[in-house]
């Protein structure tokens, strides 16, 4: 790998961790639904639950677009008893009163802590906070599907969706070793015997968040043809290939994402690996556009990616602006702040080289980049 990918590499993990979801923010939120979760049991028993879905879950959230919007968490409200029992309409109602009640006695007792609203949605109930949202979906078994499969409530769309939160994110740590182990390591550090997704971040995890970053700088102006993140993050997983260093995983994936994608009796198909009936692709079948709006994006990372590979010798503001063409650069250039901060403490730690061919900075095998001399001199 040359320093330039290297440095790209650099710039795009800096960029992603700028888009990451901040922990106070996420230990918020997880107390938050842990705290409706709890309400949702004492009221109405055992059989209800709560637990998230998704990107946070998986761990590849990233920052809205608009500097003034929320997180997005999804969260699963999973009420244990069989479908004859009930019809999409009664439980979606059921879960709505319930939180209604729910957000009533947190104003009245506990008004810090309480949601500043809670509307309802095609699929869900939201419950706003400050900095991010719970998108709260409700859900019963789905006795054909065991022990994961559920069936969720879509006003707009009969019969009931098919879904398998838990058996996706399953399916997703699977594809990456490094974040696998990684788990592993923090689960025997905290003394449990599992911790969840979110609590590391893999190469496969970074991979994915630059896709969607990327998507949503690409997409901006295009909102409704934007594709979906739970079809970006899998046609990634199953493209990633184990590598380590995010840029060459991220060029890998992209060029290898057409793969997957299924033309089946007629209809565009990128089955949900954890649940053969429900297909990510299944809007492309009615809007035609939007796969050809995706495979444009796709070929606009690519060029973006490779034209910035390819400005070695050229500097740092080159490389940037090249990446610029296509992700944005607000985030890009704090980034390069980030960077240019690591850069200082290697300097003075003696670890920082040349590379000859491109005159990158690198912590590879080159010429030794001296210390600044701070006082216009350098230091004997």
């Amino acid at each position: 790998m040359t320093s330039v990918e290297e440095t790209i590499s650099t710039l795009l993990n800096g960029s992603v961790e700028e888009l990451d979801i901040p922990e106070h923010v996420r230990d918020q939120a997880v107390a938050r639904y842990e705290d409706v979760g709890n309400f949702l049991a004492d009221a109405g028993g055992d059989r209800f639950s709560i637990y998230p879905q998704g990107s946070f879950r998986i761990g590849t959230v990233v920052k809205p677009p608009d500097p003034d919007g929320d997180y997005d968490i999804d969260l699963v409200c999973h009420n244990d008893i069989k479908k004859e029992s009930t019809t999409e309409e009664e439980l979606k109602d059921r879960i709505g009163a319930m939180l209604a009640d729910y957000c009533a006695y947190k104003t009245a007792e506990e008004p810090d802590d309480a949601p500043d609203d809670c509307t309802e949605k095609r699929r869900c109930w939201t419950l706003g906070y400050d900095g991010f949202h719970l998108d709260v979906v409700p859900a019963i078994p789905d006795a054909d599907y065991r022990p994961n499969g559920i069936l969720l409530t879509d006003l707009q769309l009969r019969p009931w969706q098919h879904s398998n939160p838990k058996g996706y994110a399953d399916w997703f740590r699977s594809r990456s070793l490094e974040m696998t182990l990684a788990l592993e390591r923090k689960a025997q550090e905290a003394n449990v015997d599992s911790v969840p997704e979110w609590t590391v971040r893999s190469t496969l995890q970074r991979l994915v968040q630059v896709l969607k970053w990327h998507c949503q700088t690409y997409f901006a102006d295009d909102v409704d043809d934007r594709p979906p993140s739970v079809l970006i993050t899998t046609l990634a997983a199953h493209a990633y290939q184990g590598e380590t260093d995010l840029f060459t995983a991220t060029v890998n994936a992209v060029a290898g994402i057409p793969d997957h994608i299924e033309w089946t009796d007629g209809k565009w198909w990128v089955p949900n690996p954890a649940h053969e009936l429900e297909n990510f692709a299944d809007k492309w079948n009615f809007y035609p556009e939007r796969r050809l709006k995706f495979v444009d994006w796709l070929e606009d990372i690519t060029t973006t990616l490779d034209t910035a590979a390819k400005s070695a010798g050229q500097g740092l503001d080159i490389l940037v602006r090249r990446l610029e063409q296509s992700f944005d650069p607000a985030v890009l250039r704090r980034s390069v702040e980030r960077m240019g901060q690591a850069t200082t403490r290697l300097r003075d730690n003696g670890r920082l080289r040349m590379a000859p061919a491109t005159g990158l900075l690198t912590t590879a095998a080159g010429y030794q980049s001296g210390r600044h001399g701070f006082y216009g001199s350098r230091a004997s």
